[in-house]
């Protein structure tokens, strides 16, 4: 059990913080009535907490990579049906800047056994089920924590590609993901359509994507990673394509935003679906592939006259088994009797890695950083503020323990 109480002086903020991995990305969780209630402050804590803005963030807990600049943000959930909320923060590594924008389904992983072990879910004996609302996206995923003793189990002979070892298994059922951020599927109405003369379908299930044919911008598609990013010419087209795409999606000015995404497809190689290069902003191709956007692409893959739909292997099932640069990811999808996807589900794994308190200079959380962003819709961030970041002085010894 995590019991450490949140502290504050004159000089400094002890915040408590739980490290974990989930899927294959990995980042503070901390409990919502631990963090300060306005959301201006809550975000200059995280930025010092984690090290923002340097490109190792030495000076913090971050790892100088978008897979390891994640925080996640828990809490007692008032929506019906729901257990806990989830609030997902990506702290950029070279501003300070704070996107609540997108959801993290890896993030998301970890949320079950965290929320359990915080107290905020009893254990049941085998298996217990947590339902988590993003409050990012105002989604709901039903998580399946391994609990065979009544405590959360990690241990297992679960592998994912992306993460060496095995784990316990996390089943992962995404309910009502499509139109995460738009509220559509198809949220310009067009199945496909043309941006800077390449055709793309523009899609929101989970996450909202830009889906590209590799062969349209002169790429074979399994390139790697690195092989991507060093292409600036390639970069600066997916910006101009993602930026006018985000107009069309009802996004808005997407300048500030890592939302939506974009995914460079290909043909699949080695007995799956599809392949497809995830870029997780304007600069950083992932390593593997987020959770959300693989749903997205699976979803996209079952719809006639897409991008992804071309590409796909013919013979479709359920079962989509996407390929990334460290090997694939399987989601398994239903249906309605109209065709739609209804659901979609897939198995991760997580680890409590340590468990301690955060240090934060108050001065950092009381001032404004010079040129501080803050991306996405503040509106469902807020929670009671708690004393202790009101005041930052003195104890409050009437914090409770998790």
């Amino acid at each position: 059990m995590h019991t450490a109480l949140a502290t504050s002086n004159k000089n400094s903020l002890r915040i408590p913080c739980v490290l974990m991995r989930g899927g294959t990305s990995r980042g503070p969780f901390f409990l919502e009535t631990d963090l300060p209630g306005d959301p201006n402050e809550r975000d200059r804590f995280l930025i010092a907490a984690m090290g923002s803005p340097h490109v190792l963030q030495v000076n913090g807990i971050g790892g100088g990579n978008p897979m390891t600049s994640k925080v996640a943000i828990v809490g007692r959930s008032s929506q019906p049906g729901a257990d806990v909320d989830y609030l997902f923060a990506q702290v950029a590594i070279d501003r300070a800047f704070v996107d609540v924008s997108p959801n993290c389904g890896n993030m998301l992983s970890a949320v079950g056994p965290f929320a359990i072990e915080a107290g905020l879910v009893p254990a049941e004996i085998g298996e217990t089920t947590v339902r988590i609302f993003n409050r990012n996206t105002s989604t709901t995923v039903e998580a399946v924590v391994q609990t065979p003793a009544g405590v959360v189990e990690y241990e297992g002979e679960t592998a994912i590609d992306g993460v060496p070892g095995t784990a316990a298994p996390v089943k992962l059922t995404f309910l009502d993901a499509l139109g995460s951020k738009t509220g559509l599927f198809l949220p310009t109405g067009h199945v496909r359509e043309f941006i800077e003369n390449t055709p793309v379908t523009l899609v929101d299930y989970a996450m909202p994507m830009v889906l590209l044919r590799a062969s349209d911008l002169g790429f074979s598609g399994d390139e790697t990673p690195d092989e991507l990013e060093s292409n600036l010419t390639l970069l600066g087209r997916l910006e101009a394509i993602r930026l006018e795409a985000g107009l069309r999606m009802g996004l808005g000015d997407v300048s500030g935003s890592v939302v939506p995404k974009v995914a460079i497809l290909s043909a699949a190689r080695h007995g799956g679906t599809i392949t497809s290069r995830y870029f997780m902003n304007a600069h950083r191709c992932h390593k593997g592939h987020a959770v959300t956007g693989a749903l997205c692409i699976a979803a996209a893959c079952r719809l006639p006259g897409s991008v992804a739909h071309d590409l796909a292997t013919p013979s479709l099932t359920s079962l989509v088994n996407l390929e990334h640069p460290s090997g694939r990811t399987e989601i398994d999808l239903s249906f309605e009797p109209s065709g739609h996807v209804s659901r979609a589900s897939l198995v991760r794994t997580a680890r409590r890695i340590f468990e301690g308190v955060v240090i934060v200079p108050a001065s950092a959380v009381a001032a404004p950083l010079e040129g501080i962003q803050h991306g996405g819709d503040h509106a469902q961030d807020h929670h009671t503020p708690t004393a202790l970041l009101r005041t930052f002085s003195g104890i409050d010894d009437n914090r409770g323990t998790l």
